[in-house]
This record gives C-alpha cells, structure tokens and sequence, in this order.
C-alpha cells in the first residue's frame, strides 16, 4: 500500500517563546522527526504542511514572522514537497489531495500539531477522502482549552481528541507505526 507521511504544523509559535505555546511541543517534534528520517531514508513520500494566518485578527503563524517557520527540530529541506494552508483542513483549497493523487497515495501517517485543530481537521478530512489513517498519537501536541468556564487541562483535550479521531483511522504510538512500515514498503 502506498504510504505518505503528513508533518503537520510544526512551526515555531508552538514551542517556548512563540505566540502559541503547546504543552511538551519538543517531545512530540521529536518523535515526528522519527517518522520523518525514516520515510526521507527508505525514500517515502512526506508532506510538510505549512499553516500561514490570513484572517484578520489572527495572532500567530503571521505570514513573514520567524514564529510562521518551521522549527529546527523537522526542519523542511530544499525538494522536500511543502503545502501552505490558511484553514485547519490541509485539504482545504491546498494541492494536497492532488499531489497525493498524483502519487498514487493510499495511507497516510499523519503527525503534527494542534491535536485538537488542524490534526483532527486533517485526519477526518483525510478518511472522508478514502485514505486509510495512522495517526501518531505522541507525535501530536496540544494545549489547555477553556469553555464556559471551565479549563480542561492539554492532557485531557489530548486524550479526548485522540480518542474521537479513533473514529478515523487507527492511533498509535510512533514505535508501533515505524514497526509497521518496517514490516512492508513505504513505496
């Protein structure tokens, strides 16, 4: 099955000092960085995805701002395919479907940040699309939530959305999916 690895929204403005500090970002970046060198070294094809803010208001992944960039820890490199989006689906009015199309892409393992947004977007977006999901659950970050007065902590919003996107495709830890692909081609 023709696998394709979705890394996204790992940008500055969610690690320490940025505009939109997540809970353990560094943690979740390295295990995506895991999935990332193992596709870039058995030549599998990888997406990195780009959120650029364009609505009026918006107050971080500001386009030109160094918090926009994507951090050092799963840094994109020059051929490397790279998709800009404004809305939390990638799919949403990107050349992503065709791209992944055009490879022939049946999976995808998916990875990124926030849980609770652009990740949940994308995995529904991605099984309404017939893909088949792996969604790597400790390689995904979030935060706290506040709703009515009530705080959720970024633990529970984690869990609570992990759970839901089991609805989706099959969430697993980065281990189990890198033994996975192991097991078969990424090609």
């Amino acid at each position: 099955m023709k696998t394709a690895l979705l890394v996204i929204d790992i940008q500055n403005d969610y690690f320490p000092g940025g505009k939109m500090e997540l809970v353990e970002p560094l943690a979740a970046a390295r295990k995506a960085y895991a999935l990332l060198q193992c596709f870039r070294e058995h030549g599998g094809r990888h997406v990195h995805i780009q959120h650029e803010a364009l609505r009026p208001g918006a107050t971080f992944f500001l386009p030109g701002s160094t918090g926009m960039d994507i951090h050092d820890s799963v840094a994109h490199f020059v051929g490397e395919s790279i998709v800009y989006k404004h809305f939390p689906n990638a799919f949403r009015e990107t050349e992503l479907l065709e791209l992944l199309r055009g490879w022939g892409v049946e999976r995808l393992v998916i990875c990124g940040m926030m849980t609770h947004m652009c990740v949940d977007a994308t995995v529904r977006a991605a099984a309404d699309l017939g893909f088949e999901v792996l969604l790597a659950a400790d390689a995904c970050a979030t935060r706290a939530l506040t709703h009515d007065g009530l705080t959720v902590a970024a633990e529970q919003v984690q869990a609570a959305f992990l759970a839901a996107l089991k609805s989706y495709g099959q969430v697993l830890r980065t281990e189990e999916i890198l033994a996975l692909l192991a097991a078969e081609s990424l090609r």
